[in-house]
């Protein structure tokens, strides 16, 4: 697909390191043609209007600047079983499993490539020959992309510049929404030598012309792909998919994966984390980050709109990265890194998420959603209930007429909108402050329909590590798992540590053996308690978590008390400041010794097979203390 009739392909403007990149690149992926991307509206158009000739995309009716991208039924989510972190040193990246490792039996993966439920390992020079071979040729007819962006704000000590070289337009489309792509990012680069840009490569793995049987309109290359880290180097090279998190290289893959590196290196925390700042009905205001799984609701979160208590107003800053460093008064400070929205649509409507649905009415591209025959979006859970039986129809995601009757969804469960933060209503005034905002409270969470209370607080920091290691979360269609099985989800980082889980660990515990800093508490929600004859929510979630927040927020005021449990402390509802607004079922708070006690040889078996040598002692101590206040209930 020729987008431009003249390419912009000089590359004199480049710094001297990404244009010898940008050279050697070329060399082996032999485009048809390149272009340096600006960034521009006019480049932005152009691509739209040719991917929308090309029936890549189709242009939403009801909607301004809007547009549905459908995927290769097999490229769908992020692919953890593919994603490769690549050292010297294997002990860097993951521990020895006490069972040995699985052996690789996908002929199209690598014999020598390390698999763990913490991360995927290989070898660096195993891993840049395999991969010299798929990327030779791999862009012939097609455009090479240029795409500089930045993570981060501009002027900010903590951003990042990188460049990422793609034959994808929907990629470069999507990096421009969700990161500040422009040839002026390359005067945020902070040493002489440019080493300090993250260089990145992707290529959808299909060169022209080819005798495979490709969707014309989304070529991938399932079998073949590849998403590979390369620490030591700065580098992400990425091969065969053209989804999201395997193809938009600022998203998990700087911003967590060789974030989380640099942030180990440099001494701060690139964390899986939104950020919101929240005030309370006397006009107080705090910021907090908060971890969840993907698709567990961080962006609702993010968005809140408070119901039940009167007077409180949530602001958005993020909805899934964190960078945080400790400030010179050593008070934790956060930037978002990313510059858009890259959230999942099933769920999403006026009841959840009332401002998420406002925005993406304008400069948009949908991935997956299902299309109504008078133009808009749809998708379970957005609040329509359509038949496909009557006006208006509805086109799935498959690109086929839809009805009930077909018994699968007309969206992907992993359906995605992609727009600009720029259109949130309720974006915080900092947003953009290239120093970031302090951060007082930390939340934990994930997806447990049994066991674990509605909120808790953690004693002390240590503490509050030991609750993100243990992290526990129903699996979501965010990546390519099956059914509702309880995973191991620690910090909600398990798909995106960049370094040996052990490492982090200690990483983490580090900061709380520092003077001088101010550390934020650490709590733990569970929004998704199920009723054990009903299985209804006990929780009405979404607008009425201001309630749980509010508790949050009072106990950092000192205006809450709290009942102290073996695992942490829980509101006190015997007395007036436990949860307010309004009934609280007990069973939301209850501790069962037997559940947690069956978490805590859980967690043992799976601190001992993943990370055994490599667990902090600090950890395993927290374990044991946990088991011992366990039995004296």
């Amino acid at each position: 697909m020729e987008v431009f009739a003249n390419a912009n392909n000089c590359l004199d403007g480049l710094p001297a390191k990404i244009r010898d990149y940008v050279e050697e690149k070329i060399k082996l992926c032999q485009p048809a043609n390149f272009h340096v991307c600006d960034g521009s509206d006019q480049e932005n158009r152009q691509l739209l209007d040719a991917m929308e000739a090309a029936g890549v995309v189709r242009r939403l009716t009801k909607y301004k600047n809007c547009y549905i991208a459908t995927t290769d039924p097999r490229d769908v989510a992020r692919v953890e079983s593919r994603t490769v972190i690549c050292t010297k040193n294997m002990n860097d990246i993951i521990s020895t499993p006490t069972s040995g490792f699985p052996v690789v039996t996908d002929p199209n993966l690598p014999k020598n490539l390390k698999q763990t439920p913490l991360g995927n390992w290989m070898d660096t020079d195993e891993m840049l020959e395999i991969l010299e071979e798929r990327f030779n040729g791999c862009m012939r007819g097609r455009t090479m992309y240029v795409i500089p962006y930045m993570m981060g704000p501009y002027s900010s000590p903590y951003s990042k510049v990188a460049v990422e070289l793609s034959d994808s337009p929907y990629v470069v489309a999507s990096m421009r929404i969700m990161t500040r792509m422009s040839s002026n990012v390359f005067k945020e680069i902070k040493t002489s030598d440019g080493s300090d840009i993250v260089k990145c490569l992707h290529s959808v793995g299909v060169p022209l012309p080819t005798d495979k049987p490709i969707c014309p309109t989304w070529p991938c290359n399932p079998e073949q792909t590849l998403i590979t880290h390369f620490p030591d180097r700065n580098e992400i090279i990425s091969f065969g998919s053209n989804y999201g998190g395997n193809s938009l290289c600022g998203k998990k893959c700087l911003a967590l994966r060789i974030g989380s590196t640099l942030a180990k290196n440099e001494g701060w925390l690139a964390e899986h984390m939104l950020i919101m700042g929240v005030t309370n009905p006397e006009g107080i205001k705090k910021y907090f980050v908060a971890a969840f799984p993907s698709a567990c609701g961080k962006t609702n979160l993010a968005m809140l709109q408070p119901v039940g208590i009167p007077g409180y107003k949530v602001e958005c800053i993020g909805d899934d990265i964190a960078w945080m460093h400790f400030d010179e008064e050593g008070r934790l400070r956060a930037i978002n890194p990313e510059y858009g929205f890259f959230g999942v649509a099933p769920g999403t409507s006026k009841s959840t998420n009332p401002i998420a649905l406002d925005m993406i009415h304008e400069n948009t591209i949908f991935t997956n959603v299902a299309e109504t025959s008078d133009g808009e979006v749809y998708w379970e859970g957005n609040g329509e209930n359509f038949d496909g039986l009557h006006e208006p129809t509805i086109l799935s995601w498959k690109n086929k007429r839809w009805s009930v009757d077909l018994g699968e969804p007309a969206a992907h469960p992993n359906s995605r909108f992609c727009t600009t933060i720029k259109q949130c209503s309720i974006l915080d005034p900092a947003w953009n402050d290239p120093q970031g905002v302090p951060i007082e409270g930390i939340i934990f969470g994930g997806r447990r329909p049994a066991g674990v209370p509605l909120v808790y607080e953690s004693f002390d920091w240590q503490h509050g590590v030991f609750v993100g290691a243990s992290m526990r979360s129903e699996a979501t269609a965010a990546a390519e798992f099956k059914g509702k099985q309880i995973m191991h989800d620690p910090f909600a980082m398990r798909p995106f540590f960049g370094y040996n889980f052990g490492s982090y660990l200690a990483h983490w515990l580090s900061f709380g053996k520092k003077d001088g800093l101010q550390l934020p508490r650490i709590y733990h929600v569970n929004w998704f308690l199920r009723d054990p004859e009903t299985n209804g929510f006990l929780w009405p979630g979404f607008g009425e978590n201001i309630r749980v927040i509010d508790w949050i927020f009072r106990r950092l005021t000192n205006q809450a008390s709290a009942r102290e449990t073996p695992i942490g402390l829980v509101p006190d509802q015997a007395t007036s400041d436990g949860i307010r607004g309004g009934e609280v079922n007990p069973a939301l708070l209850e501790v069962s010794k037997e559940f947690w006690l069956n978490e805590c040889q859980a967690m043992n078996k799976y601190f001992e097979e993943n990370v055994n040598t490599n667990l902090p002692e600090d950890i395993r101590t927290e374990l044991n203390n946990l088991q011992k206040r366990l039995l004296q209930i």
